[in-house]
């Protein structure tokens, strides 16, 4: 597995910079997909963006790249006020790509 990198950024910022690298799936339109089979997908870069006042502004671009070649990115709000079941997935792999490189 890759190291997995951090960056902060704005939203508009992460996702322009991940198309210049390649990433140009949305995988928020395939969310089932990462909720199914989780461990066809790798995240390869995560850009975080913090509301100055409201955390309620706080936001995750994650850059992943698919077991087929598939290189894209998936947009996350704050985590704690998420339902999203794609979001926590992504985050359990930010968790496990730690331990593995523990």
């Amino acid at each position: 597995m890759d190291r997995q990198m951090y960056h902060y950024a704005t939203v508009s910022k992460a996702l322009e910079e991940l198309a210049e690298k390649g990433f140009t799936v949305d995988f928020n339109i395939e969310s089932d997909r990462i909720k199914e089979c989780s461990d066809c997908f790798e995240i390869v870069h995560i850009y975080r963006y913090e509301g100055a006042s409201d955390p309620g502004d706080e936001a995750t671009v994650y850059g992943i790249k698919s077991d087929k070649g598939e290189k894209g990115v998936y947009v996350s709000g704050d985590l704690s006020f998420s339902e999203d079941d794609a979001a926590k997935t992504l985050h359990e792999l930010i968790i496990k790509g730690r331990q593995e490189q523990s």
